[in-house]
């Protein structure tokens, strides 16, 4: 199977184990076929002196019925109508494209489904993507949550292995966020923990909070991981992860999700 054809079927196919029964899943695939969604970028920001450093990807559809749908929920439409696959790709074309533009000193940040984990070819298709984009994996991040992950740690290990032999690094996100396996720190190949919001909310006001952000961050450190703090909204709880010695940050109060042209004005 030549490349072109690889990543042809991949962008059509759609989920065998899922009929296409979403009430909304028509309008989804002209969605994409006519590129009417939404690529956002939210920026990350160096801890060190609050350079910006890069952006995460974010879908987001502007239904003519429904309104504004954020990236959840497009990726809930999908899942239901068998199109989770042809949307990751969707995104991780797009944003690659724009990505492209920027100056070398800037990451990009992509989101990793479940249902993308699940498939064997998933990491050719990425590597494949970075070929024909021309973005170089070692500015690319894949952020995975420890809910993609549940199914099989030791699959999932094997496909991000030959990611991050590519240069790709792989960052669990939303760590904190809920149950945490520290299975993953041992199996996995990350190179960074993305920190949930909710472990920044109380690190300004609560000591116990603080104590345990500071305790997590240490634990990183000490396994060689980057750290990002995410849900950042005042300068407060900027200088406080600064302080206990994140590498990086994103929050509201660097900027919201925007569309590519805003993010482009921002660098």
């Amino acid at each position: 199977m030549t490349s072109v054809t690889f990543m042809v079927d991949r962008r059509t196919r759609t989920d065998r184990r899922r009929p296409s029964r979403h009430p909304l899943a028509d309008d989804l695939a002209a969605a994409m076929q006519t590129g009417v969604l939404d690529i956002l970028f939210q920026p990350q920001f160096a801890c060190k002196d609050n350079a910006l450093s890069g952006a995460e990807a974010l879908v987001r559809w502007e239904h003519g019925v429904h309104g504004d749908l954020a990236g959840d929920a497009v990726f809930d439409i999908a899942a239901g109508s068998g199109q989770s696959l042809a949307l990751s790709a969707h995104v991780r074309r797009a944003a690659l494209a724009e990505a492209t533009k920027w100056p070398e000193n800037l990451r990009l940040s992509l989101n990793v489904t479940a249902r993308d984990l699940e498939e064997s070819d998933f990491a050719e298709a990425v590597l494949e993507e970075l070929r024909e984009s021309g973005f170089p994996a070692d500015r690319l991040t894949l952020e995975i949550t420890e809910q993609a992950l549940l199914d099989d740690v030791e699959e999932s290990a094997r496909i991000l292995s030959r990611l991050t032999a590519a240069g790709v690094a792989i960052s669990l996100d939303d760590f904190g966020a809920g149950f945490c396996n520290f299975q993953y720190l041992k199996a996995l190949p990350l190179a960074a923990l993305k920190l949930d919001r909710s472990m920044v909310t109380g690190v300004c006001s609560d000591p116990r909070d603080l104590a345990v952000f500071r305790g997590i961050v240490a634990m990183a450190k000490a396994l060689d991981l980057r750290v990002v703090a995410e849900g950042i909204e005042t300068e407060a709880q900027r200088d406080a992860v600064k302080s206990e010695g994140c590498d990086r940050w994103q929050g509201f109060l660097g900027g919201k999700p925007m569309p590519a042209k805003e993010f482009a004005n921002l660098i």
